[in-house]
């Protein structure tokens, strides 16, 4: 009879720790889960930002007045702004960095760019989808 019961209680004890180590493995993977989703997260917070940054920068840029297509890059941000006219004199300054990019419109009067005072947009104001684009 002694036999038998300590066959069983080893039978438990077995059992317990197989699933024991089943449920630290679901953790685990739980876990891994939800840090690669904050990763994620973190860098599109962080891309978020240093594209309003750069918007925010190319509107303190001294912009030439022509009618055309103009770059400048900002290497701290990883981020690349534009500043395009139409023949209108209506523009739009665009703002990348990663994934993101924001607009602001600008106007073109008496030879100086005047930029919305409404802020920036996370969709393009503009119809023409081309126009919108990063050169």
């Amino acid at each position: 009879m002694n036999r038998e019961r300590g066959m069983s209680s080893l039978a438990l004890v077995l059992l317990t720790l197989v699933l024991g180590s089943l449920l630290l493995q679901g953790l685990n993977r739980q876990h891994q889960t939800t840090l690669s989703q904050v990763s994620l997260e973190q860098v599109a917070l962080r891309d978020s930002a240093r594209a309003q940054s750069a918007l925010q920068w190319g509107r303190m840029q001294t912009w030439e007045v022509t009618p055309q297509t103009q770059c400048r890059s900002l290497p701290a941000y990883s981020a690349t702004v534009c500043l395009r006219f139409a023949d209108d004199h209506t523009g739009l300054l665009i703002a990348r960095s990663g994934d993101f990019t924001y607009w602001q419109a600008a106007t073109l009067e008496l030879s100086a760019v005047h930029f919305s005072p409404h802020g920036w947009s996370d969709f393009c104001p503009l119809k023409e989808r081309a126009l919108c684009q990063m050169p």
